[in-house]
């Protein structure tokens, strides 16, 4: 980072880290003390970084909900509904590797702003459309897809630059908390989605997520950092190959990327099927459906400050392995409730296990990584993470021709858990 450098005026005598909270540099914040649980944003680059994400995911969840909702006014049709996610979500399977090999050969910032302008044109046509009438299915699922390749290019050098705006030593802390602002802006972006669509329509849903954008474009100008060296020139497809290789002779790597994937084809396709739930199920409506989408979006951000608690501990591969185990089976019970209360209970246990884990092994991987490696690495993780849930939830639509869809899910957590328990019995699991 290039203020690690700069002088500092005040000299303040020296304390031990556990009997201070992070000491601010005066030259960064008015603020002399930051509690331990939030320490990286001491850094004033991440804290930029931090801030600009937040409001831009607050943005992007307030389209989802309007998205959703003109889907179903324009076509009644669960059908399209899952066409339009599908195509939202399908680019990051084919695309996140390139994005990965892109974001080590490039500047990270002049990417992410790239992806961010595109994603926030985007949402600008996306209301203008709706606003003027002249929107179809269509349209949107192409919009959606235009956001997901976006996306798509726009993950691996999200992840690979937060390395580069905190120190070492608060890299865990600050993967814990994006994760925090991620599901704070998933719990409040619904929120107030839903009272927008109340005063200014999707078509001001959609504006609002394009000014939203803003804010993240904004602070990746004023951040600095220092750029990591460029690997040498090659092809693209030896580039993805060293990525892979890279990754397949460091076993700790291989595994922890193995778990993300099982986590991913057979826990995360759940979120799909939570409308069925909601209605088919526990005979709720629009309302609880947000609710529990809420609970969910409560554990999820209660597990992120875990993690930021938590930091590095020499008990990490423990907690991998009882979030992960705990993660299937909330889901595995939530398939078989029948009240409510309970249903919207275990997803808050869902919520929590699922951010626990994922960035237990986000934050390992980071510390593992070489910084040439690192884009690369990190695309690896993302196809595995965000790539899969599609597969997941098609396989498991599949079989509903030929079992019920509660015992499709629960059947898929049992052959996840089992998974689980097959890489940590076979395979060397030890993480940073």
């Amino acid at each position: 980072m290039s203020n690690e450098s700069q002088a500092n005026p005040i000299q303040a005598p020296e304390l031990p880290e556990a009997a201070v909270p992070s000491l601010a540099r005066a030259d960064e914040t008015g603020v002399i003390q930051i509690p331990r649980i939030a320490r990286a944003l001491r850094n004033r680059d991440f804290r930029l970084f931090w801030s600009g994400n937040f409001l831009s995911n607050v943005g992007t969840w307030m389209q989802n909900v309007a998205q959703g909702w003109l889907v179903l006014q324009l076509t009644n049709s669960p059908f399209w509904l899952s066409v339009v996610g599908f195509a939202s979500t399908i680019p990051i399977l084919f695309l996140a590797l390139i994005g990965g090999v892109i974001a080590d050969h490039v500047d990270k910032r002049k990417l992410l702003m790239s992806t961010q302008t595109a994603m926030m044109v985007f949402a600008f046509a996306l209301s203008a459309l709706t606003y003027f009438h002249v929107i179809n299915v269509l349209g949107i699922a192409l919009l959606a897809m235009g956001t997901g390749i976006a996306t798509a290019l726009n993950t691996p050098s999200y992840q690979a630059l937060v390395p580069q705006l905190v120190p070492r030593d608060d890299l865990t802390n600050a993967i814990a908390l994006n994760s925090a602002q991620f599901n704070m802006s998933r719990v409040l972006g619904p929120t107030l989605g839903g009272f927008a669509m109340a005063l200014v329509g999707a078509a001001g849903n959609f504006f609002l997520n394009g000014l939203s954008f803003l804010a993240v474009i904004l602070a990746l100008t004023r951040i600095r950092y220092t750029r990591a060296a460029a690997p040498g020139e090659g092809h693209l497809w030896s580039k993805l190959k060293q990525g892979f290789s890279y990754i397949a002779n460091r076993e700790q790597m291989a595994s922890l990327v193995m778990l993300a994937g099982i986590g991913s084809l057979l826990a995360v396709p759940y979120i799909t099927f939570i409308p069925y739930f909601d209605r088919d199920i526990l005979h709720s409506d629009e309302r609880g459906l947000g609710t529990l989408m809420a609970c969910s979006g409560v554990g999820a951000f209660f597990g992120a400050l875990t993690i930021a608690h938590r930091g590095k501990t020499a008990l990490q591969s423990r907690f991998v392995m009882s979030t992960g185990m705990g993660l299937f089976a909330a889901i595995f019970c939530f398939s078989f409730s029948r009240s409510f209360f309970l249903s919207g209970l275990l997803l808050m246990l869902v919520g929590y296990c699922m951010v626990c884990l994922v960035a237990t092994i986000n934050s390992s991987l980071q510390h593992l990584a070489d910084d040439a490696m690192r884009g690369r690495v990190m695309s690896i993780y993302s196809t595995a993470f965000f790539g899969l849930p599609p597969i997941g939830s098609l396989i498991a639509g599949a079989l509903t021709h030929l079992f019920t869809l509660p015992h499709v899910i629960a059947g898929m957590e049992v052959v996840g858990m089992a998974a689980f328990m097959w890489v940590f019995t076979t395979r060397k699991v030890s993480l940073q």
